[in-house]
């Protein structure tokens, strides 16, 4: 019985131990503090601190005076952890409570850039041997930055963020046209031809001027000659030396 009760002060010890351990020493702190410790830990690259010092301001002062920068500041230090799916949804919370606020375009811009390198893995032609049906690879998070951007470049003309979302922006169709060109050869592959066809249709419609125009045209003419459609395939080959003669 003496063991017994021995074990249970020593137990009662370590649990407050414990207890007083995780308790939150922020609480006394005041909106100007939250927000000091928060800035300075994004300042200093430590963005998951970051992220619980600005979630802690949004939560206890969501009016505060610093809620306009710290909401913008969340969303950054949410991009910067990698946290992409976090940063996009902050960033809508800012476009939609603040869209008269002087820095909404970089919420704009920082939207594109969280979807842009939230989809690195399926605008780029590195697909791994694993996934057998290509075709299942689905670029929306590309397409969502592109669009992102153009958002953008309509909205604030006069961003200093529109040279940026440009370059981003060619560097995504490129990617986009080059998917469906992967998915059109996967159809291609199966004796899909009609289906192939379309994909490369796609491609010339609305990815003009990419890289991978030609190949389009070069598949279509592929398609059209295994359907026995030689009109069509001839029309493939012309368009193809009218405009890339080498």
């Amino acid at each position: 019985m003496r063991n017994l009760i021995f074990f249970l002060v020593i137990f009662s010890l370590l649990g407050c131990s414990y207890f007083d351990e995780k308790e939150d020493v922020t609480k006394t702190w005041d909106a100007d503090r939250l927000y000091a410790e928060a800035k300075g830990n994004l300042d200093a690259g430590n963005y998951p601190q970051a992220v619980d010092f600005y979630q802690r301001l949004e939560v206890r002062y969501p009016f505060g005076k610093h809620a306009q920068q710290s909401l913008l500041d969340l969303s950054y230090s949410y991009f910067k952890s990698e946290q992409h799916d976090a940063s996009i949804a902050s960033c809508n919370r800012f476009i939609k409570l603040y869209p008269q606020n002087l820095h909404v375009d970089y919420a704009y811009y920082l939207r594109g850039l969280a979807y842009f390198n939230k989809g690195k893995a399926t605008v780029h032609r590195f697909i791994p041997n694993e996934i057998s049906d290509e075709s299942q690879r689905d670029p929306g998070s590309a397409f969502q930055s592109f669009q992102n951007f153009s958002d953008l470049i309509k909205k604030f003309p006069e961003s200093e963020y529109i040279e940026d979302a440009e370059k981003r922006m060619r560097h995504l169709r490129n990617n986009l046209a080059e998917n469906e060109i992967h998915i059109a050869n996967y159809y291609m592959r199966r004796g899909a031809f009609i289906a192939a066809v379309n994909r490369a249709r796609y491609v010339i419609e609305n990815y003009d001027r990419t890289p991978v125009v030609p190949e389009a045209l070069i598949l279509m003419a592929k398609a059209y000659r295994v359907l026995e459609m030689e009109d069509l395939a001839n029309d493939a080959l012309r368009v193809l030396k009218l405009n890339y003669p080498n």
